[in-house]
This record gives C-alpha cells, structure tokens and sequence, in this order.
C-alpha cells in the first residue's frame, strides 16, 4: 500500500531529482512527480527520500526512477530533416576533417534505440559508407530502454517514417516486429551513463566529431543544462556538430558554437577557436514552419523579460559610475523607460537623444545598442541599424532581438528571403517571439508558401495573447496588441482560415 505524500516531500523528491537526475520538473508536474513518489515510496517516503540522498551512483533505486521519470517515445527517421543534414552535411565534412579515420558519433539520450540506428542508416544511405566508416556510442539513463535498444526489435509505429524499400533492405519481418540487420546492429555500442554526471570517460576532450542531444536538455535544470553542453563542447572535435531537439536552443547557455541552418532545420558546429566569424546561413524551401509550437525552456527566459530588467540595470549602472572629471557633476541618468515609450510613440530622434545620454562607457552594452537599433531602423536609418545588429551578432550569434531587427530592415529593402533568415533565426532561438513568427507568416504569404503560412500565423495568433508587453512597446512598430491580433486575423482570413 502507498501512502500520499505531503507537499513537502514532493518539493524534497523534485530537488532530489534534479541532483541525483539532472531532471527539472516545474510546478505543473507536481502532480505526476506525487505520484511517482507515492509508488517508489511505498508506505515510507521519507524513508525512500533519505535513502535517495546517499544512494551512489549508479544505482538501481535511480534507473528506476528514470524509467519513470522520462519520455521515451520515439521512432526510425524522427525529425527527418535533421538527419538528411547530419547525412549531407556533417558528415562529409567531419569525414574529409578525419583523413580517413571513422567518424565519431554520440547519440546521448538514446532511449529505446532508434535515433543511433537511424543514423547508422542514414550514413549508408547516403553516403554508401563501410560498416567501418563511421562509429556510433549510445548512451542511456534507463536501462529498460538500453535493453530494448539492444534486442534492436521494432514495432511498425516504430518504422513508420521508414519507406518500404529501406524496411526491405534493412530490417526483416519477425512476427509482429521487424528486427534490424546485424551489420547496422554491430555499428552501434550502447553505454549506460547520467547525462547530468562529470564523467570523466564519456566526456574525455575530442571524443566527438557528431553529438545528438535531441530532447534531452529540455528536462534539465538550468544549471544542469549549461554544465552538460560545457560537457558536449569540450568533448566535441574542432568544428565538430552538434544536434538539438526542436524545442531546444544553446542560448543563454554556450557561446562556443556556430549557429548552422540547412534542410530548413537549426543545428550548431563546434567553433575552432574563439572569436572565430559566424559562417552564412542559407535557407531552403519550402519554408520553416512544420515544428509544432514548444514552450520558452525553463532555463531561457523570454526575451522580453530580459529587456524589461535591462532598463534597470542600465539605469543603476549609470547612477552608480563616477564622473570623469570630479570637478563636474556626474552625467545626468537616462531614462530608458522614456526611450521605449517615445519609440512606441514614433518619436525617433527623442528616443536616439535618451539613448545618447547614456555615460560612454554604457554606450557599447548589448541591450542599450538594440534599442538604439529599433529606433534607427523605425526611422529609416536602415544601413546603420544593420551595422549595430551585425555588432551584436558578431559578439553573440544567439541573439534573438538583434535577428528580428535585422530582418526588419531587410525586409523594409526588399530583401524577403534574407528577411526570413533572420526572422526564422529569431523564432527558433525564442520560440515565444510572436512578432518573429507574425512577420513569418506574413512573408510566406508573399511568397506562395501558403500552407507554411496558415500554420505559422496561427501560431503567432496564439503567441500573441500572452506576448510580454515590454516586447510589444520595443518590436510592436508603435501598435498596440489588438491592433497585431486583428493583422493576423486578417492575414489568416485571406488565407481561407478565418480564426
């Protein structure tokens, strides 16, 4: 018999999770998290919760509690689009880097199997490589998964990506299920390892040419999750790849990679040095928008709320700095909550001059360099606008707000597709920035993508709702929220989708 665990036993579980686990579960899984207590702990959870905090590592109370504790549904082929640039991309490129040697490949957080093999087949496919041509580690928490992975048994669900011609060559019928071939089988070495663990091993300096982390980082606490990608980049080879889930995002986290897109899919390489320029991304079509929508990360706050407290900060900065001269007052402290209200009141050049207060040695901040951005290009200084937001994104290729207003001025100039660029760009590194998605929607309609943009404009319709209203004031061009929501509403009944 269980017995229901108190509220702050379940507060204790969560804060044990996420440091025996790397696990992070907000407030709406307290819930689930109860329950799961409830069914480790029988009739004694503080008996369990203490014996959770001294149990070493690894253990078979804590591969348990992974079973329970993750997602492990998955399939051959997921996310397609990721493989094709794994297969065109980066393996040719890590091939031609390696001389001849086998490129190195980890799948972390393979679950049940089938991201590794995938990959295993992908390479074959693609490329026509030997069995010896590339090498893939596969690591797991659970090791019911691990299992799984290892009888390489599939159901059809499973290989429901998987076209006939590659089920036929690679897997053969075995009842109900289709077990893979040996020569893919044989490609793949399964490892049990926590992810959230220094591993001395896993993780030895130049391990990798290839890391899929798909899926994984979005269960993380923040700080677990930066320490695992400081993990993944020390182990990557020099322009080694790196692979993410769609609801996933190095910013706020790292600036050690690149920022890649290709096969309308993001994806990052490995720098090869520091300061090293970004590589220009290029885009296909047919255009983004196929990803459902995906929550902000628990470690990536909303941009919005960032820009919010910069004001502050900015402001404290310039109170606190001494003068240069002290025989001089102290310069006079900005207002940078006037700047953003007169930017919304298209008062430009009112809003340049409050910027232009700004004590010199605050002049070269990141977020006091975007608002000044969006004030020149709202007034028309498009070419000095796009100078500041190459700035920003030469110091920082992550930068959402810096990608949308660099798109903004290529649009203004005719530029569509390289506007889509850096729209699509600052989408996917804020998945929450309704404007982005918005001016997305409304190019792809331009341009014929016409079911890309249904979808992208109903997403934004949604994201609009709750956009932050310190966003709207900065990136809304001087409208107000019902303003943009019946746009898009209008956008979206032209296109036969009335909402």
């Amino acid at each position: 018999m269980s017995i229901e665990p108190s509220a702050a036993q379940v507060a204790q579980f969560r804060d044990l999770i996420v440091d025996r686990l790397g696990l992070q579960f907000d407030e709406t899984k307290l819930g689930n998290l109860a329950r799961v207590l409830a069914r480790h702990g029988g009739r004694d959870n503080a008996a369990y919760l203490a014996m959770l905090e001294t149990e070493p590592e690894p253990s078979e109370a804590l591969h348990r509690l992974a079973v329970d504790l993750t997602v492990t549904e998955t399939y051959f082929y997921r996310n397609g689009e990721q493989i094709q640039a794994f297969a065109e991309v980066a393996m040719p490129a890590c091939l031609q880097a390696r001389e001849g040697l086998p490129v190195r490949v980890l799948s972390a957080g393979c679950a049940s199997g089938e991201e590794p093999y995938t990959l295993a087949i992908a390479a074959r496919e693609t490329m026509g490589l030997g069995a010896g041509s590339v090498q893939i580690r596969a690591v797991d928490a659970n090791p019911a998964m691990l299992a799984k992975a290892r009888a390489a048994r599939y159901s059809v669900w499973s290989l429901r990506e998987v076209n006939p011609a590659m089920r036929t060559r690679w897997f053969a019928r075995d009842g109900d299920l289709y077990a893979l071939g040996d020569g893919v089988r044989r490609s793949v070495r399964f490892d049990q390892r926590n992810l959230a663990r220094e591993d001395a091993e896993l993780w030895a300096p130049g391990s990798y040419d290839i890391v899929f982390c798909r899926n994984v980082l979005m269960y993380f606490s923040p700080e677990q999750a930066e320490a695992a990608v400081a993990r993944i980049a020390g182990a990557l080879a020099p322009g080694g790849y790196l692979f993410l889930g769609h609801a996933e995002t190095l910013r706020g986290l790292s600036s050690d990679f690149h920022l890649c897109h290709t096969h309308a899919t993001f994806y990052y390489r490995r720098k090869s040095q520091a300061g090293e320029p970004a590589p220009a991304m290029k885009f296909s079509l047919p255009a983004w928008g196929e990803a459902p929508f995906q929550p902000v990360l628990l470690n990536d706050p909303a941009w919005a709320n960032v820009i919010a407290r910069a004001a502050q900060r900015i402001d404290s900065l310039a109170v606190a700095a001494p003068p240069a001269d002290y025989g001089q007052s102290a310069p006079a402290q900005p207002d940078l909550h006037h700047a953003l209200s007169c930017l919304h009141k298209e008062q430009f050049e009112q809003s340049l001059a409050l910027i232009e207060k700004l004590p010199q040695q605050h002049a070269d901040d990141p977020d006091v360099l975007l608002l000044k951005a969006v004030s020149l290009s709202q007034s028309g200084a498009l070419a000095e606008a796009q100078n500041i937001c190459r700035t920003l994104l030469a110091r920082d290729e992550l930068n959402a707000g810096a990608h949308y207003v660099l798109a903004l001025c290529r649009e203004e100039e005719g530029d569509n597709p390289a506007a889509l660029t850096h729209y699509r760009s600052a989408a996917y590194l804020d998945p929450g920035f309704a404007l982005a998605r918005l001016h997305i929607g409304v190019l792809e309609r331009r341009m014929a993508e016409l079911d890309a943009a249904r979808r992208d404009l109903a997403q934004a319709l949604v994201l609009l709702q709750h956009e932050d209203p310190s966003r709207l004031l900065l990136f809304g061009g001087g409208f107000p929220r019902s303003a943009l929501i019946d746009l898009c509403r209008a956008e979206l009944t032209a296109l036969g989708g009335s909402r």
